[in-house]
């Protein structure tokens, strides 16, 4: 059996290791999936001297089946349609628009509460990684890869943790990278690879994310150093 990791913050430096090429680029930008991406990007950020926000994605369920993706809405109003489930059950565009609606409340809620205020990075031109805590089926991070290519970025990197290898090797077809820093056979779950799988609080999100604006806004003013 691979090795677990003992938290996230542990799996965010394993992953640091994994992407220093990416280190100390203005370019760059550390996307992080909440809630259990964001311990992740946060260390990745930080080790690698980059800025952290978050991407946020919502499934768009079928009514009455909601377990059943009939595509996701992710920040920036972007919508990725799963246009084999649309078809199949005939689902009119009205009834995915009124889903969507509801989905695009719930992010925009979320955004302001993560950010408290802080406005949304400009993405166009950007090398974005995208960071999860680790990925079973890839569902959410496959629809944030699509949904991202919306803002037109320089380059898309996936990185994460730990990754069913199947799954692992799907994704290169989303993203110009992808990093998977295990991928254990058989996978089971995301959780079952971390001592301290504890569920992330908003309020652990907001706390983060308030502590990576000042780390960026002290490195754009060239006196920044990496927090401890």
């Amino acid at each position: 059996m691979a090795l677990r990791f003992a938290n996230r913050q542990q799996a965010g430096e394993l992953l640091a290791a994994k992407l220093m090429a990416y280190a100390d680029r203005p370019d760059v930008f550390v996307l992080a999936l909440p809630r259990g991406g964001v311990p992740v990007g946060f260390v990745l950020a930080r080790t690698l001297y980059v800025s952290l926000d978050i991407f946020l994605v919502r499934k768009l369920g079928v009514p009455g089946h909601e377990e059943l993706a009939m595509g996701a809405i992710a920040s920036g109003r972007v919508r990725v349609l799963n246009e084999d489930v649309v078809q199949v059950l005939a689902i009119p565009d009205a009834l995915i628009d009124r889903v969507a609606a509801i989905e695009q409340r719930e992010i925009a809620r979320r955004e302001q509460h993560y950010r408290a205020g802080r406005p949304a990075p400009a993405l166009s031109g950007r090398t974005l990684i995208l960071v999860d805590d680790g990925l079973a089926t890839g569902a959410t991070m496959r629809a944030a890869a699509r949904a991202v290519h919306h803002s037109q970025p320089a380059r898309v990197v996936i990185a994460v943790p730990t990754a069913a290898p199947q799954t692992c090797a799907a994704l290169q077809e989303e993203a110009d990278e992808v990093i998977c820093a295990m991928t254990p056979a058989p996978f089971y779950a995301v959780g079952v690879w971390y001592a301290d799988f504890h569920q992330v609080t908003d309020a652990e999100v907001r706390e983060l994310l308030a502590q990576a604006a000042q780390f960026s806004s002290s490195a754009s003013t060239g006196d920044a150093h990496v927090p401890q």
